[in-house]
């Protein structure tokens, strides 16, 4: 089962590179394609200069009997060893009840070492042994050569041992186990990217004081709404820089900064239900958040909308017309399409491989086309979560068109090769700890047959009528959702909604309603989409899945579905608060002699 779990600046940045070194390491391995030219030399650092020479030692020694006096005729070389460092910089304060919880700065690195043993064809990764080849470690946070050297020693041996008995136990399974449907290589051959650098960031310079404050006044004020039981205001700026290096000559710098701020507040309905809201602002920088006068009108926005969501009827099961607004359409095909087009789920047994078989063919309405471009930070004047320069692998981002009118074109391939896609296309992605997989990072939802918004709501009145229902349905936001794609499971998802509305077809006002789940199978979803406006939205968040919580971002024009299938959601069973919240202003109480 794969989640897509949507969460909020509660999670540590990933690093995502963003330009390329040009250095190339001295012992190049027999299955390494030609290097990309350099444009300028790469800045030097201890800790760059000690990671080229630990890995250059482990290459030429590694499995080499007259090197390595340890190695015997069971042992083999390693063809491909990789180093990568995340150094972040982060600061986190948090404030609930108008008090401040937390407020902190840390400085960590960590080192992801994958060393694969055998050949791009058949390695120690094969099958369910994927993951055998990475360890991480802690890194030493001073820029000691010595030190460095010893973690990544240490680190590598541990690996190299794992990478040997994987591969025997590759090689014995292949040779009992049925032909695989897939017999594409393990890991694929690209040419290593060396280049220029960007200048590695340093910390944001920020005034906890001042934030502090402001955090503590946000969060003050949804005492005014004396039913939201919990409320939580997070900053999160983090400056990270990504190191990383390959035997195959590769070497990255990849620096970026992120700003994030979230306001979540939470109530609960008389019948148990827990109700929540989510509002986030992100920038590249702290200047880059908006006024505080924004700020303030979405919280008392916010507050509002969760008075009205506890009085809001309870759903009931439904089966009809619905238009998915920007934001909740850009999740809807995050989910249902967007992860059963990742290039790792068209191969492995045990994966449902919904659309493997359809390239040339259509599987969306001929008037949608859907793409994925890391390469854009903005759309609009928002910033994407899910731009990044080059991918966890050190290979260049780049836009792929996944689906032209209708039809769908590739996938979203990491170093993992599938049928008729041998090579990467800037994809491969993972959380620190994680082995990278083919991941969305901007996926774009383009339409030839847009509408104003006021003839969408026309054509979904029009819809109702036609399927004598009383109402159609409106999503206006959605907190998160996620996907099955395995075949063990059913090929289904579920979208949880935050704000629905009834619109009804005899002309009443719309009618707030609460409780919703989307729920469905993706080939029949995807094929009832009527029409789209010509206004897209952006939704940013964070994605988990096998390899890890990565930043995503999901652009997508509102949309009308003749069909869309929605069912209750899970029901608490506790009541409200019995006693009720103190004043918004209690008076400071007196010392107890």
């Amino acid at each position: 089962m794969l989640w897509a779990r949507y969460t909020f600046g509660m999670n540590r940045l990933h690093r995502l590179p963003a330009f390329l070194s040009c250095v190339l390491l001295a012992t190049m391995p027999l299955y390494a394609a030609k290097p990309v030219a350099a444009k300028k030399a790469a800045p030097q650092s201890v800790l760059l200069a000690t990671m080229q020479t630990e890995l250059t030692r482990a290459m030429t020694s590694l499995g080499h009997p007259a090197v390595d006096a340890k190695a015997d005729s069971a042992q083999q070389p390693p063809y491909f060893i990789s180093y990568d460092v995340s150094d972040s910089y982060s600061t986190r304060i948090t404030a609930e009840y108008g008090a401040l919880m937390n407020s902190t700065e840390t400085h960590a690195r960590m080192g992801d070492i994958q060393v694969r043993v055998g050949s791009p064809a058949l390695d120690n990764t094969h099958g369910t042994h994927r993951t055998s080849a990475l360890s991480t470690i802690a890194l030493p946070l001073e820029d000691d050569g010595a030190a460095l050297a010893r973690s990544l020693w240490f680190a590598t041996n541990r690996g190299y041992g794992n990478a040997l008995q994987n591969y025997l136990q590759v090689k014995t399974e292949t040779q009992v186990r049925a032909k695989e449907e897939d017999t594409s290589p393990d890991f694929s051959v690209e040419k290593p990217v060396t280049g220029a650098l960007e200048t590695p960031v340093t910390q944001e310079p920020i005034d906890r004081k001042a934030w502090e404050a402001r955090l503590r006044a946000m969060s003050a004020s949804l005492r005014a709404y004396p039913d939201v039981f919990f409320d939580a205001v997070i900053l999160t700026a983090d400056s990270e820089n990504d190191y990383y290096v390959s035997s195959e000559g590769a070497m990255v710098i990849s620096p970026m900064q992120r700003v994030r701020l979230v306001i979540v507040a939470r109530t609960r309905a008389d019948d148990g239900m827990d109700l929540f809201r989510v509002v986030t602002y992100e920038a590249h920088v702290i200047a880059g958040l908006p006024a505080q006068a924004k700020v303030d009108a979405d919280i008392a926005a916010m507050g509002k909308n969760l008075e009205d969501l506890r009085k809001a009827p309870l759903t009931e099961p439904f089966n009809g017309p619905a238009i998915l607004s920007g934001r909740a359409s850009a999740v809807f095909f995050h989910e249902v399409l967007g992860h059963r087009l990742e290039g790792q789920r068209q191969r492995g047994d045990e994966e449902g491989q919904t659309f493997t078989k359809d390239i040339g063919k259509p599987i969306l309405p001929s008037f949608l086309s859907v793409a994925d471009d890391p390469t854009l930070s903005t759309f609009n004047g928002t910033q994407l979560s899910g731009h990044y320069d080059f991918d966890d692998e050190g290979e260049p981002a780049r836009r792929v068109d996944l689906i032209d009118d209708g039809v769908l074109k590739t996938f979203l391939m990491s170093r993992l090769p599938i049928a008729n896609f041998a090579n990467s296309n800037g994809h491969g992605r993972a959380q620190t700890g994680k082995l990278p997989t083919g991941r969305q990072g901007n996926l774009i939802v383009t339409s030839s047959k847009t509408v104003s918004d006021a003839e969408l709501r026309a054509m979904l009145i029009a819809e109702a009528k036609k399927q004598n229902k009383a109402y159609g349905l409106y999503f206006e936001d959605i907190s998160s959702g996620f996907a099955v794609t395995q075949r063990s499971s059913p090929q289904a998802f579920s979208v949880i909604p935050l704000v629905v509305y009834r619109v009804y077809v005899d002309g009443r006002p719309d009618e707030l309603v609460r409780g919703v789940s989307i729920v469905g199978t993706p080939q029949t979803v995807l094929n009832r989409i009527v029409a789209t406006d010509d206004s897209p939205q952006v939704f940013n968040g964070e994605c988990g899945a096998e390899s890890g919580t990565i930043p995503v971002s999901a652009i997508a024009p509102a949309m009308l579905v003749s069909e869309m299938e929605t069912q209750k959601q899970q029901q608490g069973t506790a009541r409200p608060p019995i006693l009720p919240p103190p004043p918004a202003d209690v008076p400071a109480a007196k010392e107890v002699r």
